[in-house]
């Protein structure tokens, strides 16, 4: 892989961002994160269902459907530890959008190539036991079926021996579908599959890609089955 293929272009929005993990709950943090939960209360009455939860400690990649911009927020029902979150780096084209994403977790990855700042920074919150909130599709879909989907959470965990956590969102593509700006009152249901363990290590300590591969095609069709039960 060339460097040009692994370096965001300079145009990209988000390219002077920076980001430095910080695994404490601030006060800014702790008062946006009651906010956005009493609205997304009142505005969706959100169910959390299944048999998997967010483990209470240790590295997890929550890895939910993605059908509405909103779905990233509903992430805060499913557990009360620190998120933190890969988002689109077109959120970086306002500063001020941008340092607050940042003061609350995020950081940008840039879709136009190979994004190895965004992995380096993925895989530094997960070393450190923390929660990374990644959307498996990539980016926002529609319909039922979930796709080939991108193989990050698959290697990361394996990087880290993170614990992945599948969640199926059923309702946010009527809440506020693509192409929406105001969101609609809809009940919106997660599900929370049984989680899926880091990849195992072969007697090099190494984790096959084909090994990775199939942990991939594992949390595809256990995405689709909790997004089935949360659409139902």
């Amino acid at each position: 892989m060339s460097d040009d293929a692994a370096t965001p272009k300079a145009s990209s929005p988000g390219r002077d961002a920076v980001f430095t993990l910080n695994p404490h709950a601030t006060v800014a943090y702790r008062m946006v994160r009651r906010i956005v939960r009493a609205v997304l209360t009142l505005w969706f009455h959100p169910s959390v269902e299944g048999p998997g939860r967010v483990p209470h400690d240790g590295p997890v990649i929550i890895t939910p459907v993605h059908r509405s911009f909103i779905d990233f927020g509903f992430a805060i029902f499913l557990t009360d530890r620190k998120l933190f979150f890969i988002a689109k780096d077109s959120l970086w084209k306002s500063r001020i959008l941008g340092r607050f994403l940042l003061a609350m977790g995020a950081f940008p990855v840039h879709r136009e190539s190979a994004d190895r700042a965004a992995f380096g920074h993925a895989e530094e919150v997960l070393r450190d036991g923390q929660v990374l909130v990644l959307f498996p599709e990539g980016t926002r879909q529609e319909g039922p079926l979930i796709g080939d989907i991108l193989e990050g959470a698959a290697f990361l965990s394996a990087r880290t021996g993170a614990t992945i956590v599948p969640v199926g969102i059923g309702g946010s593509a009527k809440a506020l579908p693509v192409g929406s700006k105001i969101p609609k009152r809809t009940k919106v249901n997660l599900y929370v599959s049984e989680s899926i363990a880091s990849p195992p290590r072969n007697e090099k300590g190494r984790v096959p890609r084909s090994v990775v591969h199939e942990t991939t095609l594992r949390l595809q069709a256990t995405l689709q089955a909790a997004f089935d039960s949360a659409s139902a």
